[in-house]
């Protein structure tokens, strides 16, 4: 039980350091427990009351978050378009669907929290760093994944759109531009993916409803027959290792 609690405050501590500079943005000097407090290693920091409610605002927009800033929306939007064309629409469950798509998301995003733990959440439990300086170490690397998915055509949309064209480094974009460009990227990847997916069950319908009209048998649902066919042809060729394999390895750098 030590080391469960041990891990879910890891993982707080790690959401902390990213939702930092919004929460610190947002927080209202006027309450009493917003304070800054004496370090005895020297300088200011955050009293504890402060760092309690960042931390639990934080782990309010971790849904938010794991749908803006990691694999977790192409990944899931695949796997839907995929259970739609085998022809089974709740089969297999949404939890099963979400759950690889959530612990493929955490295999994909091992490297970038990695670096996120080392650099940042480290540094910060071992007292060397500042919690604005540790939010802003954590950010390098996600914003590094981010921009390396996202297409030049969205990000220079969104930032035309916000006025703010014509940055020198990707240190100038802001995550105000960043993470609808992300997200934008991400849709048109899952989509893609995901026609490329659908064309091999939509030859098997049209072969079978073909057939059973040629043979005068109208009546009969093309998708009754043409179920067991796509159910056989996905485990012949391996479908589930073939789909998240695609999925893992579509995650490299656009530009």
């Amino acid at each position: 039980m030590t080391t469960r609690t041990a891990a879910t405050a890891r993982t707080g501590l790690l959401l902390l350091l990213l939702l930092a500079p919004f929460i610190a943005q947002a927080a209202a000097p006027a309450i009493p427990a917003l304070s800054l407090v004496d370090n005895p290693a020297g300088g200011k920091t955050w009293s504890v009351s402060i760092q309690i409610l960042m931390l639990m605002t934080a782990l309010t927009l971790l849904p938010s978050l794991l749908l803006a800033a990691t694999s977790f929306t192409r990944i899931v939007i695949v796997l839907a378009i995929l259970r739609q064309a085998i022809g089974m629409p709740q089969t297999p469950p949404n939890q099963v669907l979400v759950g690889l798509a959530l612990f493929l998301t955490f295999f994909i995003m091992a490297p970038v929290l990695e670096r996120v733990n080392q650099d940042a959440l480290q540094p910060y439990l071992a007292g060397t760093l500042e919690l604005p300086d540790a939010a802003d170490k954590a950010q390098g690397p996600m914003r590094e994944f981010m921009l390396s998915q996202t297409r030049e055509p969205d990000l220079a949309l969104f930032a035309g759109l916000a006025g703010k064209e014509g940055f020198e480094k990707p240190e100038d974009v802001p995550l105000s531009v960043l993470l609808p460009s992300f997200l934008t990227s991400e849709l048109k990847t899952a989509f893609q993916i995901g026609f490329l997916t659908f064309i091999p069950f939509l030859v098997i319908d049209l072969v079978v409803s073909s057939v059973l009209m040629s043979m005068g048998m109208m009546m009969l649902s093309p998708m009754l027959i043409s179920l067991p066919f796509k159910i056989m042809l996905f485990v012949l060729v391996d479908g589930w290792g073939l789909i998240v394999g695609t999925l893992a390895s579509s995650f490299v750098p656009h530009n």
